[in-house]
């Protein structure tokens, strides 16, 4: 038994399309009589199990593979590839694999019904030798992992996504009026000075010093270049990422599967909240699924790119370059490109990395469910092997191709705080209203502190006194008194006598009371009347008082004088006295009621103090929670003060609506730029080291809590977040000795202080925007574009002009006032590059060329046209993925992958003895 193969050649399963890198490989097998081969056996080679050989029976349209079969065997990492004999003589064995070719050593294996594989020795040709395992032309290894197919396949493919942004350069040299007055503001330049053979020579020595200082060549001039760029985003292919899970089933076993996919977003306000919150910390985790959104939104979050209000949003975001020596087009472009091309893949990269951790896939293994939302997969086992299976991802595959698509000429001018003149405006920010957070704070709880009682208001004090008047004998008495007679009192005297005239009886007319005051401090007054007179008897008894007589107000001494009296025949007269008493100058309880009072206070101040601590805390939460307003809303309002400071600033028109409707007819205002970042403003805050007695932006108000202001809502609103100044040591403070107690006394030594303003934060609130450690003002519902805009002295504004109206516009802006000629008649400095015809001429010849050369270029329909020819011809493959870039055309290329929400169940196999994947 001797057979013969031979390798017969491949063919390409496809000419294009996911199948073009592979071919159908055939092999002849010659047996040497008819009994080497039998009808009923099957014939196969042998590859190496790292061939990547497709099933044939996936390609059923395909004649040549008809009847042929593949069967891995895990147990030799080997895979047949064969077919059935087919009647007697030469057989074909045909299977599908890549196109990679090398030879590799082949095995020929055969197999009857019922029966296991045996080797089938065999030669290479009819008188070589035979052998088990032959050398030949086989598929190489297919160990490189699959990324989908390789870009030239997709060619013709439409973008779904484009994007437009582009490069700001100054043409340096031109000294313009608006610049060249702010920085030389002591020097006198007037515009008419701007204007003439003085100006355009730097005649004037303020002109030949700012002439002198080249690193600000590219602030004073007022023109630059716009080179704009369109990224296209192009759906290729997907394939099968890493593996995401394992599932393993036993034979007859049943699994089922849960898939629950989540990822990040903003719809909500609570997980716009907590995005934010991540955002600070992750950098900027993207919340979109694709990377032309991604690109987007990091376009509109990015604070180095000049801001446009642009309505259709044409202009998604400028970058602002170096200034440019050269003033070609060509050249700008170059530059612009290069810039283009490491920023473009840099933001692509990394958004995309952002979408690869955005997505979160869990899976759980369960035995009953009632989650009817997720994704439910049961997975049978019904061989009487163990199965494997691989929970891959589905990827995506994204081309990303940059096109230039002009270039347009701009005006650049600085507006704000600064500059020479009538002209000079406040910072733009300050004609920007600001959001206050509403938030009332409740008056607090007084109820568990006991307010003392109040003293209750002194008064004259009416007192009833019960007292007898005894009837005793006179010292000058020779005579016991008779009881039942009547008494008159001598004139001046003490004494009284009996009315019938008896001489040596004589009783006392007065007696002295004792009675104890009201209350603390009262002092009798001599104010009292007899209210009643009755003799022991009961009767009414005859009392006549000549006067009482206050002997000690405070001790309620008093005497009464009487001038007649009958007891009826007692010892004594039972008298009943109206008293009056004038209360204290000064309440004896006032001093423990003060004292009271003072302490009532202190626990109110408390409480207050503590119930507005909570308020404040409060407040800083609420207010780092408050969403931020839509950006293009916050841009359109700069836009709007930014324009309006422009209109103002030139006077070379009377009516500033006239102005406006001039500006607008030459300059392109919907794409107006205007750049605000740390390379383009200077908070004043900053430049001074902060005391003890600076209060920042907006430190904590008191707070009024008997507010009668005629404002409703006075104390009760926030505008911005809270600073606070405070202190702390420097790193080389020491501790001050103390004096001895026995040392004389000696002023306190001052400790050396830094002061700070600082910002409140909590355990609650999010974290504090930028700028809050610079001590900005932070409006509550800005974002980080409009905090620097309200903190900026000055802004750099860039004016692009309309395409077809460069030539008009340069003239307007060569006025004396509004830019000037200044430095026309100074030599360009040739670049490499640059026209040959603009060698050794001035800067205002090269202008006027380069001014007449955009209006063209600009104004050519063609050009027009090829940047919209992706849209019609789709995806052209940019071989090396980039060039130096030509006007209008695409120059840079990459390919980005993205994973998706899907993931996909792969049946999997392992080498039991060495683990490795099959």
């Amino acid at each position: 038994m001797s057979l013969v193969i031979t390798f017969t050649g491949r063919t390409p399963l496809a000419a294009s399309g996911p199948n073009a890198r592979y071919h159908v490989w055939t092999y002849a097998v010659q047996p040497t009589s008819p009994s080497d081969l039998l009808g009923s056996q099957r014939i196969a080679l042998a590859l190496p199990a790292d061939v990547d050989v497709k099933d044939p029976r996936l390609f059923p349209d395909v004649p040549a593979l008809a009847g042929a079969f593949l069967e891995p065997d895990a147990n030799i990492s080997r895979q047949y590839v064969g077919r059935a004999v087919n009647g007697l003589g030469p057989q074909t064995i045909t299977f599908v694999a890549p196109a990679d070719q090398t030879d590799r050593e082949l095995f020929l294996v055969g197999r009857g019904s019922g029966r296991p594989w045996t080797v089938m020795p065999f030669a290479k040709s009819p008188t070589g030798e035979v052998n088990n395992v032959q050398l030949m032309p086989a598929p190489a290894s297919s160990q490189r992992v699959f990324t989908g197919r390789p870009v030239a396949e997709f060619a013709g493919t439409l973008p779904y996504a484009s994007e437009i942004f582009g490069v700001y350069q100054p043409l340096a040299g031109w000294i313009g009026r608006q610049g060249a007055q702010r920085i030389a503001e002591g020097a006198g330049l007037t515009a008419e000075q701007f204007g003439g053979v003085a100006a355009r020579e730097l005649e004037h020595p303020a002109f030949a010093a700012l002439a002198e200082q080249g690193q600000l060549e590219g602030i004073l001039s007022p023109v630059g270049l716009v080179n704009l760029f369109r990224e296209y985003f192009f759906e290729f292919d997907t394939f099968l990422g890493a593996p995401a899970g394992h599932l393993w089933i036993s034979p007859g076993g049943t699994v089922e599967v849960i898939e629950t996919t989540s990822r990040r977003s903003l719809v909500e306000k609570s997980a716009e909240q907590s995005e934010q919150t991540v955002r600070r910390v992750e950098e900027s985790l993207t919340e979109q699924t694709d990377v032309a959104d991604a690109v987007k939104e990091s376009n509109a979050n990015d604070t180095t790119l000049g801001a446009s209000a642009s309505a259709g949003a044409s202009f998604a975001g400028i970058y602002h370059g170096d200034a440019s020596a050269t003033y070609s087009a060509h050249n700008a472009t170059g530059k612009s490109s290069e810039q283009t091309h490491k920023h473009t893949r840099t933001q692509s990269s990394k958004v995309s990395s952002e979408i690869t951790r955005n997505f979160k896939t869990t899976f759980k293994t369960v035995t009953e469910t009632t989650d009817t939302s997720s994704r439910r997969y049961v997975v049978q086992n019904t061989t009487q092997k163990l199965l494997n299976y691989e929970l891959r991802r589905k990827m995506r595959k994204v081309g990303v191709q940059v096109q230039h698509l002009g270039t347009q000429l701009s005006w650049q001018v600085f507006l704000g705080a600064g500059g020479g003149g009538a002209a000079t405006v406040p910072a733009p920010g300050r004609k920007l209203g600001l959001g206050e957070l509403v938030h009332v704070v409740p008056a607090p709880d007084l109820t568990s502190i006991r307010k003392p009682e109040p003293l209750a208001p002194l008064k004259i004090e009416r007192t009833t006194y019960s007292g007898v008047f005894p009837i005793r004998q006179h010292p000058s008495s020779k005579n016991a008194p008779h009881l039942d007679k009547t008494w008159i009192r001598f004139p001046d005297q003490d004494r009284m006598h009996r009315d019938d005239g008896e001489e040596d009886e004589y009783i006392r007319a007065d007696c002295t009371f004792h009675v104890v005051p009201p209350g603390p401090d009262y002092v009798l007054r001599n104010d009292m009347i007899v209210v009643t007179a009755h003799t022991q008897g009961g009767g009414d008894a005859n009392f006549i008082v000549h006067e009482f007589t206050v002997v000690n107000a405070a001790a309620g001494v008093f005497k009464v004088l009487v001038d007649e009296l009958n007891s009826g025949g007692g010892g004594t007269i039972a008298l009943t006295i109206s008293l009056t008493w004038d209360p204290p100058a000064k309440n004896p309880g006032q001093e423990a009621f003060d004292a009271a009072m003072v302490e009532y206070h202190q626990q109110v101040a408390l409480l207050q103090r503590k119930t507005y601590a909570d308020a404040v805390r409060d407040r800083l939460s609420l207010l780092s929670k408050v969403r931020a307003r839509p950006s293009e809303e916050l841009r359109k309002e700069e836009r709007q003060v930014v324009f309006a400071d422009l209109v103002t600033k030139l006077r070379n028109v009377s009516d500033p609506h006239l102005g406006s409707e001039l500006i607008r007819q030459m300059f392109d205002i919907d794409r107006m730029l205007y750049f605000v970042n740390p390379d383009f403003w200077r908070p004043d805050n900053v430049t001074t080291v902060a005391g003890k007695d600076s209060l920042g932006r907006y430190p904590v108000p008191e707070h009024s809590w008997t507010n009668l202001s005629k404002d409703p809502i006075e104390g009760e609103t926030v505008v911005s977040w809270y600073s606070h100044t405070s202190s702390e040591y420097p790193p080389d403070a020491v501790t001050v000795p103390q004096p001895a107690p026995t040392d004389p006394p000696t002023p306190p030594v001052e400790q050396p202080r830094e002061w700070r303003v600082d910002y409140l934060i909590t355990e609650d609130t999010l974290p504090a925007p930028m700028g809050s450690s610079l001590g900005w003002l932070i409006q509550a519902d800005g974002d980080e574009r409009r905090n620097e805009f309200l903190n900026a002295a000055w802004v750099k504004v860039v004016l692009p002009i309309r395409p077809g109206h460069e030539v008009e516009a340069f003239q307007w802006l060569r006025d004396v006032h509004v830019e000037g000629e200044a430095a026309f008649d100074k030599d360009y400095a040739w670049q490499p590059g640059d026209p040959e015809d603009w060698r050794g001429k001035k800067i205002g010849y090269v202008l006027d060329k380069l001014v007449t050369e955009l209006q063209a270029t600009n104004s050519d329909i063609r050009n027009t046209l090829a940047t919209e020819r992706v849209f019609e011809t789709g995806f052209d493959p940019l071989e090396g993925g980039f060039r130096p870039a030509e006007p209008h055309q695409i120059f840079d290329q990459w390919v980005e992958v993205l994973p998706t929400d899907q993931i996909v169940a792969v049946e999997v196999t392992y080498d039991p003895k060495t683990g490795q994947q099959l």
